[in-house]
């Protein structure tokens, strides 16, 4: 199947995205189970097909997890469905003991991660769940770029042993491979190569913005590459070390609070192996209280494409 039949097909929303890659899954694997609370998709039939691997457990995220955990103990592989922000906040607890520690074989997928719960506030925003989940002995993160690369990730949590969380973004977003590829959990993908100035980049919308930002940043004779740093932990060190000897400026790009994300790991990682000056791109120390679409809260914290363009030109100078 093309990918153009593939989005004809599936859509570019990742939060449908991952929901039909679990249906898929457990057409092939008995194992694979569906948990939501609230969040089901009538398009992704899951429930109708596998009625006794599907558990609508309702708005209570902690038995959610408690649920997943005890189903992972007995051998099954269950995906949990639920807010970015309700999973790794309010069901804090059950992440670390639940799934943590006893290295629950459970497949968290959380909806509405950073700012994309737009008109909700902050109460559904979440840019926090990078800092909370990597900070988890044994957890496995993930956050792809686009609806395409959420149906690969979610397919590829189930070959980990061991907790995932994997970020979704809301509605429909830019698709940013326009042909299939081989997705591997911890390796970053090369979305675009550059010698003066690297931007890695993650999560759905923002690394299309970030391809932009290389592509005007060359019109000005500015060579810029690009990581698609799909996977956060494990971190591909090799590539953000790489980067950092071969162009000399890192830029980090993500819908996160600025602090425990993306920036944080690279910075810590160039710190140590390639120090090299670091640009860090993401949500502000303070709670969004403005309720609009979501590519206007991107730019109103400072996330617009003119944002980082302007400022990797000023540091070049």
């Amino acid at each position: 199947m093309s990918l153009e039949t593939w989005v004809r097909e599936h859509g570019t929303s990742s939060r449908t995205t991952c929901r039909v890659a679990q249906l898929d899954l457990a057409r092939s694997d008995e194992r694979v189970y569906s948990l939501e609370n609230d969040l089901a998709l009538p398009s992704v039939p899951f429930g109708t097909e596998f009625p006794d691997r599907y558990k609508q457990i309702g708005i209570a995220e902690a038995n959610l997890l408690g649920v997943a955990a005890g189903l992972a103990q007995s051998g099954r592989i269950p995906y949990v469905n639920t807010f970015a922000v309700f999973a790794s906040m309010r069901a804090c607890e059950q992440m670390r003991v639940d799934l943590s520690y006893p290295k629950a074989n459970v497949k968290v997928v959380g909806y509405y991660t950073g700012l994309s719960g737009g008109f909700a506030g902050p109460t559904h925003h979440c840019t926090e769940d990078i800092a909370v989940t990597t900070a988890l002995p044994g957890f496995t993160v993930l956050s792809p770029a686009d609806a395409y690369e959420a149906y690969l990730a979610t397919q590829a949590a189930a070959q980990v042993e061991g907790p995932v969380y994997l970020r979704a973004s809301r509605g429909n977003t830019p698709m940013v491979y326009s042909a299939e590829y081989s997705f591997e959990i911890g390796k970053a993908v090369t979305l675009r190569e550059g010698s003066d100035v690297t931007i890695i980049a993650t999560g759905c919308l923002v690394v299309p913005r970030a391809v932009e930002v290389a592509s005007r940043l060359a019109s000005r004779g500015i060579s810029c590459r690009v990581l698609n740093m799909h996977t956060l932990k494990p971190l591909d060190t090799q590539a953000v070390v790489a980067a950092a000897r071969e162009t000399g400026l890192i830029v980090t790009y993500e819908d996160h609070n600025a602090l425990g994300g993306l920036g944080s790991a690279v910075a810590g990682v160039v710190l140590e192996h390639e120090p090299v000056p670091v640009l860090r791109f993401g949500v502000p120390d303070v709670f969004c209280t403005r309720s609009d679409e979501y590519e206007q809260i991107l730019d109103l914290h400072g996330l617009g494409v003119t944002d980082v363009h302007d400022a990797i030109v000023r540091r070049l100078r």
